[in-house]
């Protein structure tokens, strides 16, 4: 079981991934690659995003929704 500073470090270790992954997403929508890659990248962007959050819902419970949708609103 992690320590509460542990927690805290891992929780902010998942929330900057998950922003990471959605603005390559985001630049993937936006970037030269059309077709099938494109769509490829950007799907595989947004399932490691769901990875994130289950390890992320692992720590903290129900609240990881609402922390991914206050950190990608900040952006």
């Amino acid at each position: 079981m992690l320590g509460a500073d542990e927690q805290r470090s891992e929780v902010a270790r998942l929330l900057a991934q998950i922003t990471t992954e959605y603005e390559a997403a985001e630049r993937g929508l936006n970037g030269l690659a059309m077709g099938v890659s494109q769509h490829e990248f950007i799907t595989a962007r947004m399932e490691h995003m769901g990875q994130l959050h289950s390890e992320l819902q692992t720590l903290v419970g129900d609240i990881a929704t609402a922390m991914v949708a206050e950190q990608l609103n900040s952006l």
